[in-house]
């Protein structure tokens, strides 16, 4: 018998045997008759009759979509989506529809509502998750004005990037706030009304959450208006506490899903901002504009989605500003480059110092110390459009320097192969030594020394400091700002490859990480900055065995900049190289047009785009721009480019375009399906192929219509997300005090109200000879 509060279920298999994307989720359902949805994937549905009454799934379930109040459809960013399919632990789709109040269904209406899903089969370089809070134990007591359901866990994986959020509760509820802890300071992830259209708004874009951060979350309810205690459970007499985050994370150490049920302290919730108390007023009218809101932001996402892809997908290239700079600079080896805080670079170099063959001896000792330090300049500040000095220092401090970065109070961070020493210095002009690391002249392995140290690198939120250890170590070692040893990674990791010679460093302030140029291994590594946990390798052909130095921009979805070098072992020419962080795909390669690299030893990019490379072998810095070219957004597309740049650029079009229409037919085979009258159901399964060069984009909608006192249900999906770490609550509620409803154990998240809407190399040209085997101690 249908009834109020029922909840009917349908299974659907992921129509490809093969792994897929989910990219798209579009709702078709109104408040007026539907309660909420929820999208659920899993390896095996409990059943594929229509009520939910064992639940939805016999293993694992992950949540992959909510709907409820007439939320808008929810779109993922670029490049990132929900995998499904073959290799994902996830083959089939339970969509589940909660009908609270069954009063619309008089007079015999028909419900058709359900879910579109768009997939991709073009693998995506980041896997969306949704991290769930929830509370399971709240009591809201009758005609008290204000009471809290804390949620909070510590998170213990990699890291992940909120980029949507979404509450839930019943009538009760009048603000729900979402919040990562670091080091006792309070993030908002997201706050909103649950009585507004409960879709999935954008995040705090500035917010990711890492292992050691605690995730939290508040509802604010009111027992005003009720006579009774009221439970968390699945009626619309009941309450609850949901808290969404829709986050995406590498594919690599991609979790679909992940939940917290755990009641937050006291103590921690004191320091709660004050925001989280604060109820929101939601007017008919307000509801009304919100909907236009919500599509309005929509659309502004879809733009900023746009330019971001402009960025990335744009078919440009880097050339060379043969003018640049406009008078000669003087200089000798360059071995480093930065920017200061004014956006002006910086040169390192060794003026009239070489490194040669007799520079040191087996044991990694200096052996032209008797000639003393440089006596020029070897810091250089000059101006990027024309290449004049700016200012000189570092006199008379340095014997071979080696990398250069700066730190957000404009000090200059170096190294010196000689020295065996990390150095802070004043950016002033008077040359003052702010910290020393690393005993002078004498080369170790142990936390107090450095054997021919390569690069530093600054965390631009703690002020903490990478160096690359270097030469004759294979270690990456993290020091606070004040020089306090705090760990290291590289050289007893014996699950990887060991750094041979990791030469240059980057900081991402965007993702927390830092990259590693490993030099004679040619490849790029990256790590979590915190932990020195491994993140993703990048290991190209075209870079013939040798990476020297890259550098970051967080443009897009990230680009590295690298430069190669020679190796004796194989050929390929000397270039800088434009490199997508997500996709790993080389997007440009450059190089000078007249005067060749002999050994581009460091890379830098400005705020403007431009790329300087510094050159050690010719003594020489290069400076590079963009001239940009058509972008896939635009309708027209040069033929004059290569082949596959174009292809590739039309395929980005017509998948942009496509959309549209492929609705419009799908509402086209809709209203022309028709219902069997024998069982009041109306299946419409659409699939629409776009076969496009690289790429196919399968949109699948499952519609069964329901009749009061007939079976039916809807659903609709367009592919994404995998399964792991999921969390099945069929019969949790209906185990707990209070929770034994007729219908709440067919529940899994939301109840009754509203829902969410590899060689040994050595250097050429006398410089930077081979590592020597790592020093067990100090000498």
């Amino acid at each position: 018998m249908f009834q109020s509060d029922t909840y009917l279920c349908t299974a659907f298999p992921v129509p490809t045997s093969r792994d897929a994307y989910i990219v798209d989720f579009i709702p078709h359902a109104s408040m007026d008759t539907v309660h909420h949805m929820l999208l659920f994937g899993c390896q095996t549905p409990v059943s594929t009759s229509s009520y939910c009454v064992q639940g939805t799934c016999a293993d694992e379930a992950s949540i992959m979509y909510a709907w409820a109040r007439n939320a808008p459809p929810t779109k993922l960013p670029k490049d990132v989506g929900f995998k499904v399919g073959r290799n994902s632990g996830m083959s089939h789709f339970v969509l589940q529809i909660h009908y609270g109040d069954i009063s619309a269904f008089r007079d015999h209406h028909r419900d058709c509502s359900g879910l579109t899903l768009r997939m991709t089969s073009k693998p995506q370089p980041f896997i969306a998750g949704i991290y769930l809070l929830m509370s399971v134990d709240t009591v809201i007591l009758p005609g008290k004005k204000v009471t809290n359901a804390d949620i909070a866990c510590d998170y213990t994986s990699y890291p992940i990037y909120p980029f949507a959020f979404r509450t839930h509760t019943h009538h009760l509820g009048k603000v729900v706030s979402g919040y990562r802890i670091r080091d006792g300071k309070w993030s908002l992830i997201g706050r909103q009304s649950p009585q507004l259209p409960q879709a999935f708004y954008p995040a705090n874009k500035e917010v990711n959450v890492k292992y050691g951060d605690t995730i939290a979350a508040r509802c604010l309810f009111t027992g005003e208006g009720r006579t009774s205690k009221t439970y968390i459970g699945g009626t619309s007499d009941d309450e609850m506490c949901n808290f969404y985050i829709m986050y995406y994370m590498d594919s690599k150490h991609a979790i679909p899903y992940m939940n917290c049920m755990e009641s937050g302290s006291k103590e921690l919730f004191q320091h709660i901002p004050a925001e989280a108390n604060v109820p929101i007023a939601v007017s008919p009218g307000h509801m009304n504009s919100m909907m236009h809101m919500v599509h309005s932001t929509e659309n502004m996402l879809l733009l900023d989605t746009n330019r971001a892809e402009q960025v990335l997908d744009q078919d440009y290239h880097l050339e060379q500003v043969s003018a640049w700079p406009q008078s000669s600079l003087q200089l000798g080896q360059v071995s480093g480059l930065t920017l200061d805080s004014d956006s002006n670079l910086v040169i390192f170099h060794r003026g009239d110092h070489h490194w040669g063959a007799d520079s040191f001896n087996s044991q990694a000792r200096y052996q032209q110390r008797s000639i003393g330090p440089i006596q020029q300049s070897t810091i250089l500040v000059v101006d990027p459009a024309k290449g004049n000095i700016l200012k000189a220092s570092g006199r008379d401090m340095f014997y071979l320097p080696h990398g250069i970065t700066t730190d957000k109070n404009n000090n200059y961070w170096v190294t010196d192969v000689a020295l065996h020493q990390v150095l802070k210095v004043s950016s002033d002009g008077r040359d003052r030594m702010l910290l020393a690391l690393g005993e002078a002249f004498i080369p170790g392995s142990d936390n107090n020394h450095f054997c021919q140290p390569t690069d530093v690198a600054v965390d631009t939120e703690t002020g903490n400091i990478f160096v690359s250890d270097g030469y004759c170590n294979a270690r990456i070692l993290k020091f606070s700002a004040d020089g306090k040893y705090l760990s290291e990674w590289g050289s007893s990791d014996r699950r990887r490859i060991p750094f041979r010679i990791p030469h240059s460093l980057v900081f991402l302030p965007d993702r927390q990480e830092v990259c590693v140029a490993d030099r004679e291994n040619g490849r790029i590594q990256c790590f979590i900055a915190k932990t020195g946990e491994f993140v993703k390798e990048i290991k190209k052909e075209e870079f013939g065995g040798e990476v020297f130095a890259l550098t970051y921009s967080p443009a897009g979805d990230g680009l590295i900049f690298a430069v190669n070098g020679e190796s004796p072992y194989r050929s390929a020419p000397l270039r800088g190289f434009v490199i997508d962080y997500s996709t790993m795909d080389i997007l440009d390669t450059f190089n000078p047009e007249k005067k060749e690299f002999k050994m581009p030893h460091d890379i830098v990019e400005t705020s403007d785009g431009s790329v300087f490379v510094g050159d050690a072998g010719s003594k020489s810095v290069f400076k590079f721009t963009t001239e940009k070219m058509e972008t896939f957004v635009q309708t027209k597309v040069r033929p004059e480019h290569n082949m596959s740049k174009t292809a590739a650029i039309q395929e980005k079009q017509t998948v942009a375009q496509q959309p549209q229409p492929q609705e419009e037919n799908e509402e086209e085979k809709k209203s022309a399906a028709k219902p069997n009258k024998e069982w009041g159901v109306l299946p419409a399964i659409i699939t629409t192929l776009l076969l496009i060069p690289l790429l196919v984009v399968i949109s699948i909608g499952v519609f069964i219509c329901w009749r009061k006192n007939s079976k039916a249900m809807g659903m609709l999906f367009l592919l994404p997300g995998k399964a792991v770490g999921s969390l099945n609550l069929g019969n949790f509620f209906a185990s707990r005090k209070g929770y034994s409803r007729q219908g709440f154990d067919q529940l899994s998240t939301e109840g009754s109200d509203q829902e969410r809407n590899d060689e040994d190399s050595s250097d050429s040209e006398n410089e930077e000879y081979s590592a020597l085997p790592p020093l067990q101690s100090s000498s």
